[in-house]
């Protein structure tokens, strides 16, 4: 029989909706029935492709004699990390203070009033590994809230107080943005971390840097830095060659759980995918490589083929495990490996010999019982034998047991999507990726935002969840929608750029320091309000906040939006030289503004602007430019940069600025090149 979790709109929280398990969603209403039968809570938080959330399940969640004994004693509350990160952060914060670790699935016990007083991750059925059982867990807490009730209750003040201690507010005021010394002192930082042999930072599990190599590649833009841009190229090619990159359908997997890139963490995320989708393109961009294009293109098209919704958005993640057809059993990476004896199979003897060196698929095997991961270690000689290998691999591996969708749509991670796809198509000549993403853009106007202007983070089916918009939401979804601007021209993304702005502005933003809160002014209160300016696997909320305020002073000229995007970044200076690896997207920021931003508006006639391209395939986002593009006096009361902007002797004319004081215009595509540092074709 389906338990409280039948009607949710997250898949997790479906995966357990026939549990025996009696669990509550979270909500007030769960914590009233724990104060009412005088139990603690069981707060379970995971998501849908997360491995060892689903052993955890089968394990223990699915066992009917244990459900019953946490039925009886406790209220479980099962919680969608990707739906209320607000809820993961604040409690994750609490079990990395205790355990000196986090992961998911995370386990914690609440009183009822949602104070945390015992912590875990993943606890196994029996007892292994230095580890106690599920069970013994269970009893343990048990027995301590019947006999030991009191020294519970001041265990969960003391660590309630804790973390109200450190969640005093980041005096982001106290510190200037970070300057030229600041940004060089990150990029000494990060040399002494790069893995010189392998690529990337620091060692096992590697985790893609996508932020880090944006500020590199913009690093390197604006000072000619070719350290920043040696890191960024050799880490982009180690990851498109490795495990990391699936070699067939494009995307990329969410880590690597080696030092070398081989073998992956098989789920792949929307939101690695958008942001590694920039970097390859902005690779290409830097460099002409004709790898970086190559993987840009496809990863676009494996968001388009495999996460994209038949609303038009796109769905958070596959999962890591898979049917394995062998076995009968689920097994992580089951889709993606192959051993020798299956390429003999499918390609006979001599084309399998030349898939096998091509995809470093040995008689060993790179991952478990003889399976090797995918790698293209070196571009192929014949580029047409490989296409050929690689479409007839690609069509029998689709025959496979596919990996489930989590096919919820996350607000940010879209957003983060709509900005890729619209750049891709921008500069690829892909006008179908820009298609793709306004078609995303508009499922989040019509679905996700309400008619207050206020975002909500979550949809399935083209139905809005409930959960309040983050901030990450309204800074990610602004990115997006700034970018649609940049491409097409139609001023409307720009003014509903601006809308969401002006929410992180009122309802984000603490007005005497000028830092920024995950969580709005009027959303539910928890034990604390998160606030956070580091990065984890995407931008932090608070840097993608001041990036999207910053480009879109830029447009405007608004010294509201530029004055708060400047005193958000004062955390990324006292962070730079300590954490760079960490606040990568505060530095790609950071860097936006030491440049300018430049401000480039390009006026001409309507029917000589191609509608869905840029003014030249490498033109604008020079170290975070924005481009303006339309006819003279078109949608200046819109868009301020297009104002006062005339035509020089009837051409179309380009005009550089910064802040609003802008250089000669010019006609000459060359001349406007050598402005900004790019040849334009």
């Amino acid at each position: 029989m389906p338990n409280r979790l039948a009607d949710a709109t997250s898949p997790y929280l479906l995966q357990h909706a026939e549990n025996p398990v009696d669990w509550w969603p979270w909500g007030p209403e769960a914590f009233e029935e724990a104060e009412r039968r005088g139990v603690p809570v069981l707060l379970s938080v995971g998501y849908a492709a997360c491995h060892w959330c689903h052993v955890m399940a089968h394990e223990s969640f699915e066992d009917a004699g244990l459900a019953g004994y946490l039925n009886e004693r406790f209220v479980a509350v099962k919680v969608d990390r990707e739906e209320r990160p607000d809820v993961d952060a604040v409690y994750m914060e609490a079990v990395q203070a205790a355990t000196g670790q986090g992961g998911w699935p995370m386990t914690v016990f609440l009183t009822p009033d949602k104070e945390p007083f015992y912590f875990g991750t993943y606890f196994p059925p029996q007892p292994r590994h230095g580890m106690p059982s599920f069970r013994q867990v269970l009893e343990g807490v048990d027995a301590a809230w019947r006999d030991r009730r009191q020294e519970v209750g001041e265990v969960a003040g003391r660590i309630r107080a804790d973390l109200a201690e450190r969640a005093a507010v980041y005096s982001a005021g106290a510190h200037h943005p970070p300057g030229d010394a600041d940004l060089h002192q990150a990029l000494v930082a990060l040399s002494r971390e790069f893995d010189q042999t392998r690529g990337g930072f620091g060692g096992a599990p590697k985790f893609p840097p996508a932020m880090v190599i944006e500020f590199l590649l913009r690093h390197h833009a604006r000072t000619g830095s070719e350290a920043a841009l040696e890191m960024a190229v050799r880490t982009g090619e180690a990851m498109a060659r490795g495990g990391i990159h699936d070699q067939l359908g494009g995307g990329f997997a969410r880590y690597a759980v080696d030092a070398d890139w081989v073998v992956p963490h098989f789920e792949k995320m929307l939101y690695d995918n958008a942001l590694l989708l920039r970097v390859y393109l902005h690779l290409w961009r830097a460099t002409g490589s004709e790898l970086a294009r190559r993987v840009a293109l496809s990863t676009a098209d494996f968001l388009l083929s495999e996460l994209r919704t038949p609303e038009g958005a796109f769905a958070s993640a596959l999962d890591a495990d898979s049917l394995d057809e062998e076995t009968g059993a689920s097994a992580e990476g089951a889709y993606y490996v192959w051993e020798p004896g299956q390429l003999v199979d499918l390609l006979g003897p001599a084309d399998a010999a030349t898939a096998a060196r091509l995809f470093t698929v040995t008689a060993d095997g790179t991952f478990e019982h003889g399976t090797s991961v995918l790698q293209l270690l070196a571009d192929p000689e014949d580029f047409a034998e490989y296409e050929e290998i690689r479409r007839r691999m690609f069509e029998a591996r689709a025959s496979r047991p596919a990996p489930a969708r989590d096919d919820k749509v996350v607000a940010a991670w879209n957003g983060l999507a709509i900005a890729a796809l619209a750049e891709t198509g921008a500069l690829l000549d892909r006008p179908d990726l820009v298609e793709a993403a306004e078609r995303a853009a508009d499922l989040l106007l019509a679905v996700h935002l309400t008619p207050d202007g206020r975002l909500l983070r979550t949809s399935r089916d083209g139905r809005p969840g409930t959960n309040a918009g983050v901030l990450e939401d309204y800074a990610d979804t602004a990115e997006g929608f700034l970018a649609l601007y940049a491409v097409t021209g139609e001023a409307e993304w720009l003014q509903l750029a601006g809308g969401l702005l002006d929410t992180v502005l009122k309802h984000f933003t603490d007005e005497a320091s000028g830092a920024l809160y995950d969580t709005a002014d009027d959303a539910e209160e928890l034990i604390r309000r998160p606030q956070d300016p580091t990065d984890n696997a995407t931008p932090s909320g608070w840097t993608a906040a001041a990036g999207a305020l910053l480009g879109y002073a830029a447009y405007t000229g608004s010294d509201r939006h530029r004055t708060a995007a400047e005193r958000a970044l004062g955390i990324v200076g006292a962070l730079a030289g300590r954490a760079p690896r960490f606040i990568g997207w505060g530095l790609a920021v950071a860097e936006a503004l030491q440049d300018g931003p430049r401000e480039i508006a390009v006026v001409g006639p309507a029917d000589a602007r191609p509608p869905r391209r840029c003014a030249g395939p490498r033109c604008w986002h020079a170290s975070g430019a924005v481009l303006a593009v339309g006819a003279p006096g078109e949608a200046a009361a819109e868009v301020p940069l297009l104002a006062d902007r005339p035509l020089v002797g009837g051409a179309p004319a380009a005009y550089v600025c910064r802040h609003f004081a802008c250089e000669a215009p010019t006609t000459d595509p060359a001349a406007l090149g050598a402005r900004l540092g790019v040849v334009l074709e």
